[in-house]
């Protein structure tokens, strides 16, 4: 067997470049722009290769925070609603979606946001009415002890 290398297409004079390189050529300066100082010996023009890195948005869920306010904060339901919406932004994030995803979590965000205040605001006002329960019950105990020719 004979093996030699022989071109596949063929151009009239071997001096010229084929067609394919010249747009290749072309091309490159087009995408790239021609070089801004080339080395002035060197007789391989200066190419630069750009390389695409596709970033994946990070859309959060939310789905720790309103798991914890459906245990702990459940204000009229808002941590349960807000944990489906939750999970539902997670769905979406993995087929893809990532605005159907970023639009469930901003409803959960929110969603979160009213069931932990409106639970905060329970709370305190609880506090308040117990402190202010138990001086105004110390108050009656102490005058009814008075009335009563305490000590």
């Amino acid at each position: 067997m004979n093996r030699t290398s022989q071109p596949f297409f063929t151009h009239g004079s071997p001096s010229l470049p084929s067609n394919y390189e010249m747009l290749k050529e072309e091309h490159e300066v087009a995408a790239l722009g021609a070089p801004l100082s080339p080395a002035p010996l060197s007789p391989v023009p200066v190419t630069s290769t750009v390389i695409n890195i596709r970033s994946e948005t990070s859309v959060p869920d939310h789905v720790v925070w309103s798991l914890f306010n459906t245990l702990f904060l459940n204000f009229c339901c808002l941590g349960f609603v807000a944990f489906a919406y939750s999970v539902k932004s997670r769905d979406r994030k993995m087929v893809g979606d990532v605005i159907g995803a970023q639009s469930y979590a901003s409803t959960a965000k929110c969603l979160n946001i009213c069931s932990l205040l409106f639970s905060l605001l329970g709370v305190i006002v609880v506090i308040i009415l117990l402190a202010t329960g138990a001086l105004i019950s110390t108050e009656a105990i102490s005058q009814t002890v008075e009335k009563l020719g305490g000590y």
